[in-house]
């Protein structure tokens, strides 16, 4: 079983609740728009995975891939920042994602927490929404879930203070 912690459009900005909040997870998995610092303290934290976002610079992007496909505990999963949702995928994943969907499909980009089960493909769609204080959201947002033989449990949205 691994227990994971999620999270994207940082903005440069890392709560330090998030610490709290990830505490128990084995990796941490960010989906792009980390901003300054934010990789490196993460990654002094946990192990972590990720992918770059639209606003990250040269240093992040030589980190981090844009779409990043492996597999945990038996799941296909397919993170990248700019990937739409369920009926309104991105033109550059839409390919790819209709002839060899992953189990479960990650993006951020938008800062709406949002998770959903694409029927057509039999796939979750996870966005964590935005953790950071940059950008129109109301609420900052985390995910948590574990995955055990091949499945996805336990998810937890996890509100933090306001902006």
């Amino acid at each position: 079983m691994k227990k994971i912690g999620l999270l994207s459009d940082t903005h440069s900005f890392l709560d330090e609740a998030v610490f709290k909040h990830f505490s128990e997870c084995d990796e941490i998995w960010h989906v792009g728009d980390f901003g300054n610092d934010v990789a490196d303290k993460l990654a002094d934290f946990k192990p972590l995975r990720g992918v770059y976002g639209n606003i990250d610079d040269a240093t992040i992007r030589s980190q981090f891939p844009e779409h990043n496909r492996f597999m945990c505990e038996g799941v296909d999963v397919w993170m990248t920042h700019i990937g739409g949702y369920p009926n309104k995928y991105a033109p550059q994943v839409k390919p790819e994602i209709y002839t060899k969907p992953p189990k479960v499909f990650i993006t951020g980009h938008s800062h709406i927490l949002k998770v959903m089960f694409d029927d057509k493909i039999k796939c979750l769609h996870i966005n964590p929404g935005a953790a950071g204080k940059q950008g129109w959201h109301k609420v900052r947002t985390l995910i948590r879930f574990c995955i055990t033989d091949e499945n996805i449990h336990t998810l937890e949205a996890i509100e933090l203070s306001g902006r």
